[in-house]
């Protein structure tokens, strides 16, 4: 066998070390499921087998879950089969994956999971399948059903094990939230059985197999499930309970939401073996919906093709950044400079004063003590990591860099500043890296000697939770630039994107939009809580009004001067920016200062409220709404959006759907449900797409009209993904 290796010892103890070749992570590969029942068969048939331990033969963890690229023979990613041909091939391979965990289960020999890394998905549910569970001591591993976040819900026994185990609120409450456990938090859950130091994890699995009983508790005649099922009284207030929370939560977005619920509600009130044909059911018809295919392939498949260098030029050598320079050592730069010492760069953290650069290295003691506090950090990997970071004024440190990030305030005259003073350090090969959100990289490149080495490397606050990097080519950016920054990136283990450059990038000008169409709602009289709500409802993470609390007004007010004060006669001004000027100049900046479109209090845990004084800056006509109505606003918001990718996609900003469409979930929180911007076009179609665009156009301003480009791939019956895939190729 390839992924399965078998070693029986002098008990009759099968150890079986899975191990997927040429893999640096086990996942649930067809090979695996082709080979697992063979295992399983061998333990039940081979009188020489007393009981088996399964482990995992990688450090990096025992099995990440299913291969989702593998699975259903390209039927995930919207492949040429047929939906017959699909439907069949993913029920195989789901119920392939039950029969060969409820077969394990059912061997008649003990069989219990040393866990010596982390078992998220499918492989949590190969060890829920098994009849004992020791985890190591380490607080790095995460155990979970995570499948929600890719529009998925487990679908190898995850719904009907888990709830049997721990109680289904638990279960329910632990796979619509995509919840991971560390291993104690486990261990108190009841999802392990018992927590033991690393190199003892095999052994305490072997001593439980000599004398443990090969018998699942829901096997057990007498068998109840923990906190009572949906006809129990507690059991019957988890589900009503249940469905409203589920429902806020998602807003009926998410169809695996709804059938992980319908799974455990029906699966809990059968046997085991019934409730898995039902599980199975409910997965097929999840995988099938727009919305799963559209979240695995953006959120899983072109995620990961980005985060192995899909992007990167494949003529440059690869590069290893060994000593990054940060400018600025304010929030956005304590933060870069943590994930650099996290990934073991050594970071020159400066700043105009020692205090300043003393604050921002605080910044980074406080995120790594917090590891620390956690378990997920030694003390001498924390004394080191932090050692790795140095706060100072001096730009003489800068010397031997392979890389600056500069971070400083968004004013051209303060970087060309910093930019002269780093580079008259650097060699001639060092890239210098600007963090600019919305300040074109050619304009702030005339401030460099080395135009060809400077670049683009936006990152997003806050930088350690953040997962997105978004790469800026100037017009003199070259492709060694461009791949030693993707190496760096890489490094630091965030998901990079590469555009060209323009006012605003993608990122900014795309998410910008969605806080104007709010900004333009307000204007025409819609109530501030009817915009957040339906902003809410749209799928994205917060309201336009309450998010642009977040980025801060006086930002938004900042830019718009400054983009006025470049274009010149060309400026155009957005709906309600006289609004948010009247705001910032009567000090309501946003979240920052606690006074923006919402009052903040002072004292943590006490609800915002809407600012009484905005229905004088904006009266209010429309407070009530209908189902058509909130359908229009939900519209606008994400067409909106929507027609400023296809915008920058025209203009040359952007051109491959897996960075347009993972870059605005990752960037800027856009639906995720929907896959992105660019399969929302796609899924809509081309041609409704171009036609919904014209009458929001014709109602409310040409913001809304689609591009030629639009228009021309309507006419041709193309789609983004059919005609622009596969453009640009792993280095």
């Amino acid at each position: 066998m390839e992924t399965f290796k078998i070693d029986v010892d002098a008990d009759g103890i099968a150890l079986i070390t899975f191990d997927v070749p040429g893999r640096s992570m086990n996942t649930l590969t067809s090979k695996v499921m082709e080979e697992l029942p063979q295992v399983v068969e061998r333990i039940a048939t081979d009188a020489a087998i007393k009981g088996a331990v399964f482990t995992s033969g990688k450090p990096s963890g025992f099995c990440a879950g299913a291969d989702l690229g593998d699975m259903a023979s390209g039927a995930l990613t919207g492949g040429k089969e047929s939906g017959e041909a699909a439907l069949k091939a993913g029920f195989d391979a789901g119920w392939r994956i039950n029969g060969a965990f409820r077969a394990l289960e059912t061997c008649g020999k003990p069989v219990a999971a040393a866990i010596n890394g982390l078992a998220l998905g499918g492989g949590l549910e190969l060890t829920l399948a098994c009849h004992y569970r020791v985890v190591a001591d380490d607080n790095r591993i995460q155990l979970g059903l995570p499948e929600i976040k890719v529009g998925l819900f487990p679908g190898g026994g995850g719904t009907q094990r888990l709830p049997r185990l721990i109680g289904v609120q638990a279960a329910l409450m632990a796979m619509s939230e995509g919840k991971s456990f560390r291993p104690k938090e486990a261990l108190g859950a009841g999802v392990v059985h018992a927590v033991v130091p690393a190199d003892e994890v095999v052994a305490k699995a072997k001593e439980w197999v000599k004398t443990g009983k090969p018998q699942q508790p829901w096997d057990d005649k007498g068998f109840k499930v923990p906190g009572g099922g949906p006809y129990h009284p507690a059991g019957m207030q988890v589900f009503v309970m249940g469905n409203a929370m589920l429902r806020k939560q998602s807003f009926g977005n998410y169809p695996a939401v709804l059938n992980l619920m319908k799974s455990v509600y029906e699966g809990i009130q059968v046997p085991i073996d019934a409730g898995l044909r039902i599980e199975t059911r409910y997965f097929i018809k999840t995988i099938m919906t727009p919305q799963a295919q559209a979240m695995i392939r953006s959120l899983f498949l072109s995620k990961q093709e980005l985060d192995k260098g899909a992007l990167r030029p494949a003529s440059v050598p690869p590069s290893d950044p060994k000593k990054v320079a940060v400018l600025g050592a304010g929030m956005m730069g304590a933060g870069i400079a943590y994930v650099q010492v996290m990934a073991g760069i050594e970071t020159v953290l400066i700043d105009v004063s020692q205090e300043a650069a003393d604050k921002g290295k605080a910044h980074v003691e406080e995120l790594l003590r917090k590891r620390l506090s956690r378990g997920q950090m030694t003390q001498e990997k924390f004394d080191k990591t932090l050692g790795l970071c140095l706060a100072t004024t001096d730009y003489a440190h800068v010397k031997g860099c392979d890389l600056v990030v500069e971070a400083v305030f968004e004013n051209r005259d303060i970087k060309a500043e910093v930019t002269r003073k780093a580079e008259a350090q650097l060699a001639d090969d060092a890239v210098f890296g600007s963090n600019t959100s919305t300040l074109p990289i050619s304009g702030l490149a005339e401030a460099s000697a080395r135009p060809k080495n400077f670049i683009g490397i936006h990152f997003f606050s806050p930088v350690d939770k953040m997962m997105l990097v978004e790469i800026i080519m100037g017009e003199q950016t070259g492709d060694e630039a461009l791949a030693k920054s993707l190496d760096y990136v890489m490094k630091i283990k965030k998901t990079p994107i590469v555009v060209n450059d323009s006012r605003g990038f993608y990122t900014s000008r795309c998410f910008g939009t969605f806080l104007m169409e709010g900004m333009a709602m307000l204007e025409e009289g819609y109530a501030p809580a009817l915009i957040d709500n339906v902003g809410r409802m749209t799928g994205m993470p917060r309201g336009p009004l309450e998010m642009h609390d977040d980025v801060a007004l006086d930002l938004s007010y900042k830019i718009a001067k400054q983009t006025a004060a470049d274009l010149g006669d060309k400026y155009v001004a957005s709906p309600g920016q006289e609004i948010v000027a009247r705001m910032v100049e009567g000090g309501r900046y946003g979240r920052k200062n606690g006074k923006g479109f919402y009052d903040y209090p002072e004292q943590k845990g006490q609800p915002k409220t809407l600012w009484k004084g905005l229905s004088d800056l904006a009266p209010v006509k429309v407070n009530e709404s209908d189902e058509a109505l909130v359908r229009e606003l939900k519209t606008r918001l994400l067409y909106r959006q929507a027609v400023e990718a296809a915008r920058c996609w025209e203009e040359g900003v952007i051109d491959d759907p897996r960075e347009a469409d993972v870059g605005a979930i990752l960037g800027w929180g856009f639906a995720p449900w929907t896959g992105g911007p660019i399969t929302l076009i796609d899924q809509t179609g081309l041609k409704p797409f171009v036609e919904t665009c014209d009458r929001l156009a014709q109602a409310y301003g040409a913001r809304f009209a689609p591009p030629q480009l639009l228009r021309d791939m309507a006419a041709r019956g193309e789609t983004f993904y059919g005609k622009f895939s596969g453009k640009k190729a792993a280095a």
